[in-house]
């Protein structure tokens, strides 16, 4: 089940998304710029992050991590967190909505999932408006996965240490159009992408995939509620305290704390992953 947040995308990315920005590297769900340069990690050489580390989650907007903060997750079109272990955000099976769409319908078209033909309306993940890539064929797979190796090649260039490929679990809202090997299959492809590039690749939520993850290629978690959902020890026995928790809710963190507190890292964040400062912003660590 995917856990429910709303991804409060920067000004910045929706500006990615629609046109040429300066600072764009790559824009958001627009054109890859794969091109290396010397700031890129030394392929494969891919490092984990620390084992129940004090963790932050910044997807609404970047801002200064809290003293003690060892890890920290960024959308790919913010800056990695200085002298931090930073993950890169990036929405890999799905696209953002708006105007993404249409660069994705001008330049991919046949990459969008389809409810029925070519020619039927887009299969949308209703709940953040946003259309589903297909991943049905290894041709497709092979397509879709230029297009987002590109913003993994942006992720490492930019000098993040790893990847969130979100919406793994996207072929749930597929309706039937996509299965589980279709979501491993395209995953394995990102995951090789990022080991290429000297990026840690994440699982993120999905735990019927845990089993596949050795096959696939994931080398951490990042879970969205699994104190809620009683799925931590789960995580934690695939991947030996290497997983990075978000509650949404006080009471599951609270409960979370108590149970698994001193072997993943549990963190409280609000909905909306405000930048601190903001009205609503919470966080708390374990």
């Amino acid at each position: 089940m995917r856990r429910p947040f709303r991804r409060s995308v920067p000004l910045l990315a929706l500006l990615c998304a629609v046109t040429a920005v300066p600072g764009c590297s790559p824009a958001a769900d627009g054109p890859p710029d794969a091109r290396p340069t010397a700031a890129s990690p030394a392929p494969g050489k891919v490092r984990l992050p620390p084992a129940d580390a004090v963790f932050d989650y910044q997807l609404g907007g970047a801002y200064p991590p809290r003293d003690g903060v060892r890890v920290v997750s960024r959308d790919r079109t913010a800056k990695p967190a200085a002298g931090r272990y930073t993950v890169c955000y990036v929405n890999a099976f799905q696209t953002q909505p708006g105007g993404a769409v249409g660069w994705w319908r001008r330049h991919h078209p046949d990459l969008l999932l389809h409810e029925k033909g070519d020619d039927g309306p887009l299969v949308i993940d209703e709940d953040w408006d946003e259309p589903l890539l297909d991943v049905s064929t290894p041709a497709k797979r092979t397509a879709a996965a230029e297009v987002v190796g590109g913003w993994i090649d942006g992720c490492a260039t930019a000098g993040f240490d790893a990847v969130e490929a979100d919406n793994l679990d996207s072929y749930e809202r597929s309706g039937g159009r996509l299965d589980a090997d279709d979501a491993a299959a395209f995953a394995r492809l990102l995951a090789r992408r990022a080991h290429a590039r000297g990026l840690a690749f994440a699982q993120k939520n999905t735990a019927d995939l845990l089993d596949e993850r050795s096959r696939i290629g994931f080398d951490f978690a990042v879970t969205e509620e699994c104190a809620r959902y009683q799925e931590c020890d789960r995580y934690l026995s695939a991947y030996d305290g290497r997983v990075l928790d978000i509650e949404y809710r006080a009471r599951d963190f609270t409960t979370g704390c108590r149970r698994w507190g001193d072997r993943l890292s549990l963190t409280l964040r609000d909905r909306d992953v405000r930048p601190e400062g903001e009205p609503g912003y919470v966080y708390r660590h374990c």
